[in-house]
């Protein structure tokens, strides 16, 4: 069977409740579909209506549930003047084979017969009806294609608004007062996406309990160069964290093997190059679990912008005093020290699986959001490559 697009937009309601990580969780562990790519989006009325358009125009969609559609969208996804709604919608990007049954059967239908929580809509969608059959309240909870040739059409709009109304969207919440209100950002790792699994999602769900908002989402697979880049400070942290142990050890061993005592120069010396070594190699396993990539390859170093072998999912956080609530929440690098109920605590393996990265300031933040290049749209190209036509 060919292969297939198939989007979900995460709606507002959805994000705001912080059903993300539920939803995310769902999608992932269930579909067997490859996520090619994430982003926010706060959409223009202009691209609400175009949207809405062609939801209009396609005949499987022309019934009494696409003009709720419609409404709903055009109530929801348009940022209203006098509405407390954020217009934050999250566009997912799955590929695979029958990629949009796949996601439908997920998500169930609009109009769910149980209640038992088996699709997504189930659990977190409302569709009720008065005693004379007049539809009193409807949040599908998110959206996706009704068919592959739908989701042509429609995924052509989101690709030719993605930069325009995708992105970082530090404007989108309102706050009465904006001291100590900042971003940071956090990066799911690879260990996260080595087959079907809801560990991502989870991950997401424990990042909701800090209350802060989702700002920013992409799927990212680092190059060498920018893994480099982006974990540089750890090679100076990784090559002081030994070197007392070291030191002692060499000391105890030359005591033991030669039975004198060498003096502290030359066992500063020698502590200082197997430190260093030991910090190279560590940050080598770093750099190979981030990327997939072996930088001791020497036919590597000579390409070092090629894109990585694995994927992580960057997401930005927003709010009052966020770098430290996500990394409260995250807990400590060594999973097996971390407090309970954290997010490495439950999830992490290891030292190096620990399931997630957090900013640790404001300023590295920022450094480490530049690096990945968080507000790029890679949807478009995606799209554009994907059905082989230039965009118009």
């Amino acid at each position: 069977m060919a292969q297939e697009l198939a989007y979900v937009l995460i709606n507002p309601y959805t994000l705001m409740k912080s059903r993300t990580g539920g939803v995310i969780a769902r999608l992932l562990g269930r579909s067997n579909l490859e996520l090619v790519a994430c982003r926010m989006f706060a959409p223009s009325e202009e691209m609400v209506n175009e949207f809405c358009k062609v939801i209009m125009d396609d005949s499987k969609s022309s019934t009494k549930i696409g003009s709720h559609i419609v409404n709903y969208l055009r109530n929801n996804y348009i940022k209203h003047p006098n509405s407390k709604m954020h217009n934050r919608v999250m566009f997912l990007l799955f590929k695979g084979e029958n990629a949009v049954n796949k996601i439908r059967k997920v998500v169930g239908p609009l109009v769910h017969k149980s209640i038992s929580g088996e699709t997504i809509r189930d659990t977190y969608g409302d569709y009720i009806k008065d005693a004379k059959g007049n539809i009193t309240y409807f949040e599908p909870a998110v959206l996706v294609p009704p068919d592959g040739k739908s989701a042509k059409k429609r995924l052509k709009i989101w690709a030719k608004y993605s930069r325009e109304t995708g992105g970082l969207l530090e404007k989108a919440i309102k706050y009465k007062n904006r001291k100590d209100v900042q971003k940071t950002l956090v990066l799911i790792k690879p260990d996260n996406f080595r087959g079907p699994s809801h560990k991502a999602g989870n991950i997401i769900d424990l990042f909701s309990r800090t209350g802060l908002y989702i700002i920013g989402a992409k799927l990212v697979t680092l190059s060498l160069k920018e893994a480099e880049e982006f974990y540089g400070p750890v090679r100076k942290v990784l090559a002081e964290k030994l070197q007392s142990r070291i030191k002692e050890r060499i000391k105890k061993a030359i005591e033991a093997e030669f039975g004198f005592k060498a003096p502290d120069t030359c066992l500063d010396n020698v502590t200082e190059e197997i430190s260093n070594i030991n910090a190279e190699n560590e940050f080598n396993n770093i750099i190979y679990f981030m990327t997939g990539i072996d930088r001791r390859n020497p036919e590597i170093l000579h390409n070092k912008d090629r894109k990585g072998k694995v994927k992580c999912l960057a997401l930005v956080y927003q709010g009052k005093d966020a770098v430290q609530k996500i990394r409260n929440q995250l807990g400590s690098t060594d999973p097996t020290k971390a407090e309970w109920a954290t997010v490495r605590r439950e999830f992490g393996q290891n030292v190096m699986e620990n399931t997630a990265h957090a900013s640790d300031s404001p300023l590295n933040a920022e450094r480490e959001m530049r690096i990945i290049d968080i507000d790029r749209d890679d949807i478009d190209q995606i799209v554009r490559d994907f059905y082989g036509k230039k965009k118009k």
